[in-house]
């Protein structure tokens, strides 16, 4: 087993060997941890709290931050081809003092319109440190051990909410809502500036030149192409599916007759399963094809949705449940991170993540409002499951379509099973 941090042999660069920055890793751990903790669950923990100290609606507090991740997934685009060409050093800790002055601006936000221009700044903060700019620094700099690499990275992500929204919760009972927002702004400051400044200031290595088959044409052919599009369609619908099961998932339980209590701690063990998952992500990519594995994960994607939609109990089996799509999300995140590298290869990665993140992250913004609204014409929650089981399968049917021409004829496709560590 190759360690992580040695210089990697035999990848094609220019160079022929790429030397992996050693505290990068670790320190994209931190700052996923640390960013995700702050930006993103901190909210959900202190709404209840902005909006009874502020009367600001509720609705009207969440569409400032659901807008927040629109101006994410816009802009991740263009964040893309920066760190493409220049790398991750400049934009991610760009990033995090964005990400520290529209925490500051949100917590002392004298009225809702400025509350909501604190959460668009912070949408672009979103842009520059959330997963898209580390998966961009990781492939690059690991490729073709990058699976393992992302692997690790979002296992450190998916900590943030067992470590932040407790921390939040603590300090919200001691302090307002501005001074928690505050102090988690000084957290934040203190934890990713400093790492994103001092971890990622190795060399940029040049792109792979022989990484795909669509080596040599310009980033938009590739984005042209119909496999490109089958791919954006198949994970803008799987992202549609996990976001809305995600929030529905409370009032379903409420609705068979459990306490916010039980339903908590099912959500809770939910995530649990979905660090778990990860952890098997690289080896289902060592034994399946990339539209193998796509399809297989959103299959799996939608029936455990409706698994959940037909069944009322007893309480461990929805748990059981609750683990298992956790864990098939977790999958579905390194999914997306290693979609480009296993069709396309290395080379403009970040431009083409950026664009295949902006439809998936739109629609993981829009779902929780759509599930709202819906569920009710629908006859309740367990029909909103079962019309999200059957999106998620419509999504299998494009999935099919996710493989380049060429690939077909060239054997493995970069970043798969030749090229993962053994």
């Amino acid at each position: 087993m190759t360690d992580l941090n040695t210089p990697e042999r035999g990848a094609v660069t220019g160079t022929g060997v790429r030397s992996r920055p050693r505290a990068a890793l670790p320190a994209l751990c931190v700052t996923q941890i640390t960013s995700w903790g702050v930006v993103y669950y901190a909210f959900p923990v202190l709404n209840p709290q902005i909006t009874t100290a502020t009367g600001w609606p509720a609705g009207a507090t969440t569409a400032a931050f659901s807008a927040a991740l629109l101006v994410s997934a816009l802009a991740g685009i263009r964040v893309g081809r920066i760190i493409d060409r220049h790398g991750p050093r400049t934009v991610m800790t760009t990033g995090s003092v964005l990400g520290f002055l529209s925490v500051l601006i949100i917590a002392s936000a004298p009225n809702l319109p400025a509350f909501t221009a604190g959460w668009l700044l912070a949408g672009l903060a979103m842009a520059a440190t959330f997963y898209q700019p580390a998966f961009a620094a990781l492939t690059r700099w690991w490729a073709p051990d990058h699976v393992r690499a992302l692997t690790i990275v979002t296992l450190a992500g998916g900590l943030a909410s067992t470590a932040f929204a407790p921390l939040t919760a603590t300090l919200a009972d001691h302090l307002s809502w501005r001074a928690t927002y505050a102090v988690l702004a000084l957290i934040l400051a203190a934890v990713t500036i400093p790492a994103h400044a001092l971890a990622l200031g190795a060399p940029w290595p040049r792109a792979s030149v022989c990484t795909g088959p669509h080596n040599g044409g310009a980033v938009e052919k590739v984005a042209r192409t119909r496999p490109f599009w089958m791919l954006a369609a198949t994970l803008t619908l799987s992202a549609f599916t996990v976001s809305a099961a995600v929030i529905a998932f409370v009032p379903l339980m409420a609705e068979r007759g459990y306490t916010s209590t039980e339903a908590a701690w099912a959500l809770g063990l939910g995530g649990a399963g979905q660090t778990l998952g990860r952890t098997l992500y690289a080896t289902l990519a060592r034994r399946t094809s990339p539209t193998t594995r796509t399809v297989t994960l959103v299959a799996l994607g939608a029936l455990t949705t409706a698994a959940l939609a037909v069944t009322s109990g007893p309480y461990a089996m929805l748990v059981a449940l609750s683990v298992a799509a956790g864990a098939v999300r977790g999958n579905l995140t390194l999914l997306q991170a290693t979609a480009i590298t296993d069709r396309w290869g290395t080379t403009h990665y970040g431009r083409l993540s950026g664009l295949l993140a902006a439809p998936t992250t739109t629609a993981a913004a829009i779902a929780p409002f759509a599930a709202t609204a819906v569920a009710p014409p629908l006859g309740g929650y367990p029909q909103l499951f079962i019309a999200l089981a059957a999106l998620s399968a419509a999504a299998c049917i494009t999935g099919f379509r996710t493989t380049p021409g060429r690939a077909r004829s060239s054997g493995p496709a970069p970043g798969t099973n030749k090229l993962l560590p053994k």
